[in-house]
């Protein structure tokens, strides 16, 4: 059964980070562009940043760029997300999805696309 679990958050203090790990069973994450996505309370869930299937192309959105860097190792089958510089703004749940239609190994921009999912984990920034 294919399976992700999310996991490193917690509560951290603005201008902290926090490590968010993203882990695979049930299948094998070499051949899949993996998105993380966040939702804060009352919003739409929003993309945060993409890594294609080799590693080569990373995308972020425009509210992370320079602070959140997205990497994989695929023999963990884990993909992390490194959060630095962390902002009141980043509190939300945070995802991680795959792609189970079209071009899998590449990222995709729009939520739809994603047709697996993560349960979550709470990211929360605050003094």
């Amino acid at each position: 059964q294919l399976q992700l679990v999310e996991s490193g958050g917690g509560l951290v203090q603005p201008g902290g980070s926090l490590r968010l790990s993203c882990a695979a069973s049930g299948f094998t994450l070499d051949y899949y562009a993996i998105g993380w996505f966040r939702q804060a309370p009352g919003k739409e869930r929003e993309g945060v940043s993409c890594i294609s299937s080799s590693g080569r192309t990373t995308e972020y959105g425009d509210s992370v760029k320079g602070r959140f860097t997205i990497s994989r190792d695929n023999a963990k089958n884990t993909v992390f997300l490194q959060m630095n510089s962390l902002k009141p703004e980043d509190t939300a749940v945070y995802y991680c999805a795959v792609r189970g239609r079209g071009i899998t190994s590449m990222c995709a921009s729009r939520k739809e696309d994603y047709d697996y999912w993560g349960q979550g984990t709470q990211v929360t920034v605050s003094s």
